[in-house]
């Protein structure tokens, strides 16, 4: 079965190990140009794998090139730009493709932090069958992981999403190579879809209750960092724990340092955060960061 392999950044390398490893006759590699590619080009040219890095998928350099591979499958080891129809078109088995979460519900490219933001304590990934469609293909396979109250979407992710969905994708493989792989069509009924989690999404709303505040802070930790304001300066959040009990004092206000993590009074509780970023001082402890850029108790977020 000649495959095809599209990805990016660990999990694209990972998982070419994975089928490298496992004998699979891996024909092509297409990955970004720079850093996000850079691994991934370097073990296909130590395998002698056929390698193409295109700006985009839907340059016409990639329609000759499938067709020159002659592909049966093609994967998508956690690909962001959409792949064109024409394209879906040639492997005559078809393309599978990586999605972290459990379809239908989170479609989209940010589908581990929008499960952490609204608080959902189940998760998982689907490998699925591309269509034209964003993440509407039939699913081939799931499996299913806890989200706990500690976890982020960097924790999430690299802790278990990503050694779990290089597994995934292995069986996937091994199912269609024994005619096995199911194609079930995904209930639309129970289908939810959310924007990018970008800055625009980021922002902490400090009326909120606290659990959501909480939600969020983790949900866009590392990226895109949710943040707030103060004396004019943009400040993003990490490392966050959560604190039951009401604080005496209005949401947003900064309470007192301990034990190096800065403590924020919240509706309904108090966030107790371990590491902070701004626009002029890098990412570092709470404690050292409040020290440079003059954060003291009495202070308020969202002013």
């Amino acid at each position: 079965m000649r495959i095809i392999l599209v990805g990016q950044g660990p999990f694209g390398e990972k998982t070419l190990d994975a089928l490298i490893q496992r004998g699979e006759d891996i024909v092509g590699v297409f990955c970004p140009k720079g850093r996000a590619g850079e691994a991934m080009k370097g073990l296909a040219e130590s395998s002698s794998i056929a390698l193409c890095q295109p700006d985009h998928m839907r340059d016409a350099e990639v329609l000759e090139a499938y067709r020159d591979l002659q592909p049966d499958l093609v994967v998508l080891a956690f690909v962001t730009d959409i792949l064109p129809e024409s394209l879906l078109d040639i492997p005559s088995i078809g393309t599978i493709c990586y999605h972290p979460s459990l379809l239908p519900r989170h479609r989209g490219s940010s589908g581990i932090n929008w499960a952490v933001i609204q608080g959902d304590t189940r998760t998982g990934l689907t490998i699925l069958w591309a269509d034209k469609g964003i993440d509407t293909g039939a699913i081939l396979l799931q499996k299913e992981v806890d989200i706990e109250p500690h976890d982020t979407t960097g924790t999430l992710y690299f802790n278990k999403l990503f050694p779990l969905g290089i597994d995934a994708i292995v069986e996937a493989v091994d199912l269609i190579k024994s005619g096995k792989a199911p194609k079930i069509k995904q209930d639309e009924s129970l289908a939810t879809y959310e924007p990018p989690c970008d800055e625009s999404q980021a922002v902490i709303d400090w009326s909120k209750p606290a659990l959501q505040v909480y939600n969020l802070i983790r949900g866009c930790d590392p990226q895109p960092g949710a943040y707030s304001t103060i004396g004019g300066e943009k400040i993003k959040f990490y490392q966050a724990e959560l604190i039951e009990g009401q604080a005496q004092t209005p949401p947003g206000k900064i309470i007192d340092m301990d034990e190096g993590k800065m403590v924020v009074a919240l509706d309904g509780g108090t966030l107790r955060i371990g590491k902070l970023k701004g626009e002029k001082v890098a990412k570092k402890a709470a404690a050292e960061f409040a020290g440079e850029a003059g954060l003291k108790a009495g202070m308020r977020f969202g002013e």
